[in-house]
């Protein structure tokens, strides 16, 4: 379903969907499920310009967004350029950089989304580009975002 703004809703918690984000009472604060959680960072579903649904690592210490070579390929993300990425364990890696039209996670919109793409990762990475502008609370089983 789309509000006035053409904004996707998510209605899955009216039917009790274990993974659709819950509403929350106050204005400008949104929950999301935890999934699991990966080497003790935890994953979360992640929906691409409002069609396409991942699973994705949270991950506070990513600047940006980082896809893996196939999210990519189904999103149709034509490459822009390159960045200069270090990781933990590699320093000066290429990473090509193209754009997404829309990233949700619950309540949380991001438009027109620079994002990476990691040639050898194996899940994607939302990083702070996407909640950047949110304080984020990494609970038990749920991560808030409270806008600021």
């Amino acid at each position: 379903m789309l509000d006035a703004n053409g904004q996707q809703i998510d209605l899955g918690y009216l039917c009790g969907e274990e993974n659709s984000p819950q509403p929350n009472s106050t204005p400008g604060e949104f929950q999301v499920r935890i999934k699991r959680r990966e080497a003790g960072i935890p994953v979360i579903d992640v929906t691409f310009n409002g069609k396409h649904t991942f699973e994705m690592m949270v991950d506070t210490g990513a600047s940006g967004t980082v896809l893996t070579p196939e999210m990519a390929a189904i999103l149709a993300v034509k490459q822009e350029g390159v960045i200069i990425v270090h990781t933990p364990s590699e320093n000066n890696v290429p990473f090509p950089t193209g754009r997404v039209a829309m990233v949700a996670v619950g309540g949380v919109v991001a438009k027109d989304v620079l994002v990476a793409i990691a040639p050898a990762l194996p899940i994607g990475l939302l990083g702070q580009d996407f909640f950047g502008n949110y304080d984020v609370i990494i609970r038990e089983n749920v991560i808030e975002f409270h806008v600021r």
